[in-house]
């Protein structure tokens, strides 16, 4: 049978990044901490905690993380405990944070959200990790040990001006422009890497991107810039940890009605 206080020792060392610090958080000494883990490690018999700055779980320790993630949480709600400061952790994609998403949150009371942004492509890579209890997703691939939703599909228009031939990109990881760019085999590049300054540099003129419709809509009425007739529909999923939470029950329908408004069925 596994240890739950060397297993919530190791969460605490995951999410703090260092063993030092998860000794602060759970009022133990740094060397206690060592000796819970190294406890579990023997217990699984394999190495679970890469000893770096930050450390950060192995491969053999991400299962464990999220695990120990549920165990916490199904622990609280058992205890009462879920709506008193219980950290749901979310990956989003940067549109969906940027437009729909926030309202989600504001309609459930008492946990603390830890949000994560990456590319929509890529952001269920911290929900396999077990470092995200949930994700707003491009990947259809259900990730084990988790549920799926269909929540819609993000429509973003080409815009910019005509003679643009500098694409603006949210960072190295975005490819959504080069699935709708004109055929040219030379075009320069910008890098901005936040939702309001990449809709703002298109606004200023310096390149063309892909903006979701209903910033893109208002923005092309307002004479801001100019829809250049080409468009791309990404479907999102709400993917989360499959286990009997309410907390993750109430959040998965809340942020399915606040997509349902924004995103194309």
């Amino acid at each position: 049978m596994m240890d739950f206080a060397q297993l919530a020792t190791f969460q605490a060392v995951i999410d703090t990044g260092s063993f030092e610090a998860a000794a602060r958080e759970l009022h133990v000494t740094p060397s206690a901490v060592s000796q819970r883990i190294k406890a579990l490690e023997r217990s699984v018999g394999q190495v679970l905690v890469r000893r770096a700055k930050p450390c950060v779980a192995t491969s053999a320790g991400e299962a464990l993380v999220r695990f120990a993630g549920q165990v916490k949480l199904l622990e609280q709600e058992a205890l009462g405990q879920a709506r008193d400061g219980t950290r749901i952790s979310i990956v989003v994609n940067a549109d969906s944070l940027h437009t729909w998403f926030l309202p989600a949150l504001a309609t459930i009371k008492g946990p603390q959200f830890e949000l994560h942004t990456d590319d929509e492509f890529h952001t269920a890579d911290l929900l396999r990790s077990g470092m995200a209890m949930a994700a707003v997703t491009a990947d259809e691939e259900v990730v084990q040990g988790c549920r799926i939703e269909p929540l819609g599909a993000m429509r973003y228009l080409a815009c910019g001006r005509p003679a643009d031939d500098t694409m603006i990109l949210y960072n190295r990881k975005d490819r959504l422009q080069h699935r709708i760019a004109p055929d040219k085999s030379e075009m320069s590049i910008h890098y901005v890497p936040s939702a309001s300054a990449f809709i703002e540099a298109i606004r200023l003129g310096l390149g063309w991107g892909v903006v979701p419709e209903w910033i893109a809509r208002e923005d092309i009425a307002a004479g801001l810039y100019q829809d250049l007739g080409r468009h791309l529909d990404v479907p999102l999923y709400w993917q989360y940890w499959r286990i009997d939470s309410e907390v993750l029950e109430e959040l998965t329908a809340a942020v399915k009605a606040a997509a349902a408004p924004f995103l194309r069925t």
